[in-house]
Formats: structure tokens, sequence, C-alpha cells
């Protein structure tokens, strides 16, 4: 099994520093069942490749449990899959985690890549691959392997020759790869349990929640274990950038009820319409999940997203312009342009943010340190001062619900804290009064009697406003 990654960007021998792995120096890593070499075939400042070379050792699976049959005839040692995303765990630890201690400027940098999988495994042809790959910014080049070259008549394998081309951080086309690479082999060769999808929602951070199959890229990569399969879809389902349209599908698991996110964005679109807003403000909007929904409203005449992330934001212009272009080929040629996207903390005052009719803050307020929530206050309440707000987060209490969700264990790993529902009354309340708003408490999702719903909703309507 081979794969290369190539950069051009000068001098192109930093994606050494990136990988950890000196372009001059050739390196060899034990796996379970064999090998893993990494070396470089082309190293100067215009152009470097790494190339990762996985030998597999056929005595060494066989020793590894199978079928019979399967533990001799199989294609592990020669096709892309899941023993090529063991190795990119294994030699690449590092760069996967995001860190680069000697240049650590480069870890967010997005560089022209080019990634080749001479032989990949393609469960479902070389179109599944395409839409896999594709939403995440890559252009796909794949070719068919046909069975066998000296007889036509039989068609093609189930393998391709890939070739993926775009800029992007190093970090995001290694965990793509890593998660990607098994998801469509769909055939594992080690047991599926909590660990790995705990696995699958690290390296998908970012991304996989906001892919238009991120329920197809997590059954196969879970290989449809449903108890495992659910609990990975619950968490994805709390990221604050889950498109409603991923939401709503059902198509793996039909007996789902309606996700919580589409549930939550409902219950923010119906406030906002009850409010009378007409010009939002979606703070921390991520990569554009709200900001999809509040689109296809017409009543709102004018949509800021604003997020600190420029990757999220990224993620949020394609997203939406994909929506725009849609929609200008139908009844609303203008809807697009009613939505502006801005780089921006939530914890600095914008005094340009002033003058709104509402503002939300969906599952954002979690992921800001507690001591950082007085200046997001102020920048909010104080400053931009719109006249509804709407605050959406978590309810601590529900946790107990997620059936593998570990006791004192947060619900996404960036979470800073996780509220019970006093303790979100008690801050609303405090927020209020301080400002001069009222505030009502709503539940989002189905509630249960000990502990509440799953997630809680504060609405606060500016007395000023009310007295003009």
């Amino acid at each position: 099994m081979l794969l290369t990654m190539t950069t051009t960007r000068n001098p192109a021998t930093d994606l050494g520093f990136l990988l950890h792995k000196h372009p001059e120096k050739a390196q060899s890593f034990t796996l379970s069942a064999g090998s893993a070499h990494v070396f470089y075939p082309e190293a100067s400042d215009e152009r470097c490749t790494v190339a990762l070379l996985v030998e597999i050792d056929p005595v060494e699976l066989v020793r590894g449990g199978g079928t019979s049959l399967t533990q001799y005839v199989n294609d592990r040692p020669y096709a892309g899959g899941s023993y090529l995303a063991v190795a990119l765990r294994a030699v690449f630890t590092t760069a996967l985690a995001g860190r680069c201690a000697n240049r650590p400027e480069l870890v967010d940098e997005r560089l022209p890549l080019e990634i080749r999988v001479p032989s990949l495994t393609a469960r479902g042809g070389a179109q599944v691959v395409h839409t896999l790959f594709e939403p995440l910014g890559w252009q796909v080049e794949t070719k068919a392997i046909p069975v066998d070259p000296e007889f036509p008549q039989w068609g093609d394998s189930r393998y391709v020759d890939l070739r993926l081309t775009g800029i992007q951080r190093v970090v995001d086309a290694l965990r793509h790869l890593y998660v990607l690479l098994p998801a469509l082999d769909g055939d594992k060769h080690y047991w599926i349990g909590q660990d790995e999808a705990d696995k699958l929602l690290r390296a998908g951070e970012g991304w996989l929640a906001d892919h238009p199959e991120r329920d197809l890229i997590t059954n196969r990569y879970l290989e449809r274990r449903r108890p495992i399969v659910s609990y990975a879809l619950a968490r994805l389902a709390e990221a604050d950038d889950v498109p409603a349209e991923a939401e709503a599908r059902v198509t793996e698991l039909p007996d789902r009820p309606e996700p919580l996110a589409v549930q939550r964005q409902g219950s923010v679109l119906a406030a906002l319409r009850a409010a009378g807003a007409r010009r939002v403000l979606d703070l921390g909007c991520g990569g554009g999940a709200l900001l999809r929904v509040l689109q296809k409203e017409p009543s709102f005449t004018e949509i800021v997203g604003v997020d600190v992330s420029a990757s999220a934001l990224d993620i949020a212009e394609k997203r939406l312009k994909t929506r725009s272009d849609a929609l200008s080929a139908g009844k609303s040629p203008s809807s697009g342009s009613r939505i502006t996207l801005r780089q921006s903390a939530l914890t600095y005052a914008d005094p340009s943010l002033a003058g709104y009719d509402a503002a939300v803050l969906m599952e954002v307020i979690e992921h800001v340190d507690e001591e950082r929530l007085p200046a997001l206050e102020h920048a909010v309440f104080g400053v931009a001062a719109p006249r509804t707000v709407l605050v959406t987060t978590l309810n601590a209490e529900y946790n107990r619900h997620f059936e593998f969700l570990g006791e004192g264990r947060f619900r996404h790993a960036d979470h800073r804290f996780e509220w019970t529902r006093e303790q979100f009354r008690s801050w609303a309340d405090g927020v209020a009064a301080r400002h001069g708003y009222d505030v009502r408490h709503l539940p989002v999702g189905q509630e249960s009697q000990e502990s509440g719903p799953p997630t809680q909703m504060a609405v606060f309507t500016s007395r000023k406003e009310a007295v003009a």
C-alpha cells in the first residue's frame, strides 16, 4: 500500500516540520501486522513529496483471526483501507493532533496539496469516493482499476487510483484520510467499541458534523454497530455546526426521532419570528448551520454571521454559496446577498454590531472559558444591545440519558463547562438584571421528568424597546 502527499508551497520542505519527519531521513515503524516506512522521493524548495509505504505480513494477518477463507484470501497487503489509516495514526501521531513544536505557525496554514493513493478500496465505486471527499474542498480524480487488464470483459474492480488536490491544512488532510479510508473500506480488521467512536469524533472535529454524508460515514466507519453509531451521531448532533439537511437524514436509522439540532434550530427560528426580527446576528455561527436555516426565511432582510474561526467561516461561505446558487436558479435570486460573514471574537466589543433586531448565541457560551463570560456579556448585551437575544446551551442534568457518555464527561471535547438548569437560570437572570432585559426560559427537545430538556434556551427582551 502506498500513499503520497505533495506540496508546492515555497519552501515546500516545511512539510517535514508539519509531519515531524525529516526529508533527509527514512524511517520505519512497526504495525500489528507489518511495518510502515516514511521517506521523501523529492524534497526541494519548489516541490516536496512524502511517501508512506505499508508492508503487511501475511503470516501476521492469519494470526489476527477471521474466517478460514478471509485469513488467507484478502486484499489487505495491496489496497488502501483500514490498515493504511492505522499506519497514518502510527506514523503521523503528532501531526494528526495538530501540533508542531518547531514551527507552530504552520499548523493553521493552508497549503496546496496533492494526495495520491494508487490502489484504494472503494466499496460502492468511484462515485462514493467523490461524494465523501468533494464536500471537504478536495478536487477528486479517480481512475477505475480493472479486475484483469487481460480480460476487459470482466469489468472494473472495486478499487480505484485516487488523486486529491486542494488547498488544505495538513492536519485536516490527514484527518480526512484517517476517517474516510476505513469508511470506504467498510471492513475493519479490529474490534469496534466506544473508543473507536471517540477516535472518530476527535478526528472528525470541525468537519464531520458539517459533512452532508456524515451519517453514511459514521455508519461505515463504525461498521453499523448500532449502539456505537447512535452514540457517535448523538455526539455529532450536539456540535454547533450540524446542517439541518444532514440532521434530517434518517435513511440508515429510520427509527431515530427528530434530531436535537433540528429541534434547536426550529426553536430559535420560532423565537425570532415571534420577536418580529428582521436584522439578525448569528454570533458564533460556526460552519453556518443556522445561517442556512435563516437564509430560507424571507422575513429576515439582513443576516450577519460572526465567528472567531477563519476555517469555520470558510466552510460557512462554501455552504451558503451552494445554497445561494441553488436559489438563484429558482425563485429567490437575491437571497444570498442578505448574508455577510465576519471574523471576530465574541468577547471583544464591536460597536458596528449595534442596532440589530436580534442576536443568537446557539450552543456558543459553553465554548467560552467561564472567566471570559463577563467580556462576552458586555460585548453582546452592553455594546451590541439588540432588542432580542436568544441563548441556547445544553442541560448538564440531561447527560445521564446518553448511554455511552461517562460520568463527569462533557458532550463535546471543546466545552469549557456544562451548566444545570439552575446554573443557567442564575446566569441569565443576572445578565438580564444588569443590562435592562426581561428573560424567559424555554425547553428545547423532549423533556425528562427528572432531568428536564436536553437543551435550554433563554429569550432576552430589552425593556428599553418596550418603553419606547
